[in-house]
């Protein structure tokens, strides 16, 4: 049977690396949505991720029905909270912060939740999720009560995703946080992506299409962008990240 796991695994085979688009179904970008994703749909992107780290009015679920109605790529949730659960995607990455030592968010929101992704029937990705120091205090880091990774120390790094591979991870995501001054070291997932056999995703902090191409050379087997989009970049912009990170 054909899954939005699988279809993540055959984009690494065949392009050697793929391209989400993160989309942030909140109020601020009412009006936008449309236009947003059929730039996605003509940029060659590889799929749509779906979320934010706050919901700040009841309209994130209908608005998350909007873009899935219109995409024409997997559309992925990228949960903030238990909260954001609900039908309108392909699949949810099923993440626990393996970075922080909050329990809520190692295995609190995933217990809630996962009574609720089976009633879904959403395809769960089983996801760790790093969180870097990416030089501004996050919203993610903030919510989470997370103390970030260092950028500076790799073999941190890899210890954790080595242990999020452990426990059955399926992905391993490495985050400097939205709008992040800093994005990754290419040192440190070149550092990750030789230790671990699952693939390596890596968003925040990265606004330009030669940085994400530098980014699939260190080892990035995904690359994520959204704030990059979000302010004004449009179709031309999508289409020159998905050719970078695809040529790479």
């Amino acid at each position: 049977m054909s899954t939005v796991y699988s279809h993540l695994e055959k984009i690494c085979q065949e392009k050697g690396a793929g391209y989400l688009v993160l989309i942030d179904p909140d109020r601020k970008n009412d009006g936008k949505l449309e236009k947003l994703v059929m730039s996605v749909n003509h940029s060659g992107a590889d799929g749509i991720l779906i979320g934010g780290s706050l919901i700040m009015d009841s309209g994130f679920h209908e608005r998350a029905e909007k873009i899935k109605s219109m995409a024409e790529v997997p559309v992925i949730l990228f949960p903030g909270s238990v909260n954001q659960l609900g039908p309108h995607c392909d699949a949810v990455f099923f993440m626990s912060i393996i970075s922080g030592r909050n329990p809520t968010y190692l295995i609190g929101e995933q217990v809630v939740g996962a009574p609720l992704v089976k009633d879904l029937g959403l395809e769960p990705i089983p996801t760790g999720y790093m969180i870097f120091d990416g030089g501004g205090y996050s919203t993610a880091e903030f919510m989470s009560g997370s103390r970030p990774l260092p950028m500076n120390r790799p073999e941190i790094s890899v210890a954790h995703a080595l242990a999020g591979q452990y426990l059955g991870m399926k992905l391993i995501y490495l985050e400097a946080g939205s709008g992040a001054e800093s994005a990754v070291p290419d040192e440190t997932i070149s550092a990750v992506e030789k230790n671990i056999d699952i693939p390596l995703i890596v968003g925040g902090g990265i606004r330009k299409p030669e940085v994400a191409a530098q980014k699939v050379k260190a080892g990035a087997s995904f690359i994520v962008t959204g704030t990059a989009i979000e302010s004004g970049g449009g179709g031309e912009l999508l289409k020159s990240f998905a050719d970078a990170i695809h040529g790479a």
